[in-house]
């Protein structure tokens, strides 16, 4: 071949060669979540579904396109943005709690949905059975039912004088019916009277806890909620203030300064999530991928928060505790 010939033919194919990786198509995920963008949380969530989404060859500006909403202002904004986001058309969408994913699913049976943060599925109406979601959701449980008995069994065990549990959690963005339930299950053979604490805004918690303290022997049990995780910082204050013994769900309220917690790693939730988008990407269908369980569990304790209510950490829960905050 000349040597004329074979510039022009190499230098052609130079040319077709960015045109081709540009032909690659860019895939288009959504994103729903109940927490503020800038809340510390959320972001560490979000860097956990991105991890998880770049471990199987996903990566956000390059291949994929991720486009976010956030609904902290309040549940009545759930719907809104869930239409908003189905009006994109994305190919996969991962909905962060309960009343998001139910949101969703009022807008489209047909986009696939992956749920994170959701502990009643089923009860919820989210899917048909754990091996076979059935519809177009599936995702990773938050919660099993066993759960709530540990939580009072922790407050038992920290304050064995401990009579009166209040559940407090905002109906509107968890599962509230599902947890109170199994509360009023467990609390009878720990020897505690179980007191549903609903709430929706600063105010309402506020006068929950206030009017709670009233009668000795208290303390309160935090569920999964992100109207919790918002006014967190109010909810560790008034705790204190009033010296409730606390449990919360998650090692960042004792981080903040709550007494302690029993849960998941959150973060490690959202990175398997991240793991069922990909596997939606690639031609699964959410029918067909059975919910996952949480893999990893932790206790964490703050004992300087347990002297500040004149509390005794029992050597037992130190042990086990995989966080001490001191």
């Amino acid at each position: 071949m000349r040597r004329r010939e074979f510039l022009i033919l190499v230098g052609g194919a130079a040319g077709l060669w960015p045109l081709t990786a540009q032909s690659d198509p860019v895939r288009r995920i959504g994103v729903l979540s109940g927490l503020a963008e800038d809340d510390p949380q959320m972001k560490s969530r979000l860097a956990g579904f991105r991890q998880g989404l770049e471990r199987r060859g996903w990566s956000e500006g390059r291949n994929v396109r991720i486009d976010y909403r956030f609904a902290a202002s309040g549940p009545d904004r759930y719907q809104p943005l869930a239409k908003e986001l189905i009006a994109l058309q994305p190919e996969v969408i991962l909905a962060h709690s309960t009343p998001v994913a139910t949101a969703l699913q009022r807008e489209s049976r047909k986009i696939p949905i992956v749920f994170v943060n959701v502990s009643d599925p089923i009860g919820s109406g989210l899917i048909v059975s754990f091996a076979r979601p059935g519809g177009n959701l599936t995702g990773v449980l938050f919660y099993e039912e066993s759960i709530v008995g540990k939580w009072l069994a922790m407050l038992k065990e920290i304050a064995p004088q401990l009579r009166r549990a209040a559940l407090v959690a905002n109906p509107k963005t968890t599962a509230y019916d599902y947890f109170l339930r199994l509360a009023k299950a467990a609390a009878p053979s720990l020897a505690i009277e179980l007191v549903p604490g609903p709430v929706e805004t600063a105010a309402n918690i506020e006068r929950t806890i206030v009017d709670f303290a009233h009668t000795p022997n208290g303390g309160l049990a935090l569920p999964p909620d992100n109207t919790t995780i918002i006014h967190r910082d109010l909810i560790i204050t008034l705790a204190a203030r009033y010296r409730l013994p606390t449990v919360y769900s998650g090692s960042f309220f004792v981080e903040a300064g709550g007494l302690m917690s029993y849960g998941v790693d959150p973060v490690e939730n959202f990175r398997l999530a991240g793991s069922y988008v990909d596997r939606i990407l690639r031609g699964d269908k959410p029918a067909d991928l059975p919910v996952q369980a949480p893999t990893k569990y932790e206790t964490a304790v703050n004992v300087k928060t347990a002297k500040g209510l004149g509390l005794t950490v029992p050597p037992g829960l130190l042990v086990a505790a995989d966080r001490v905050v001191e």
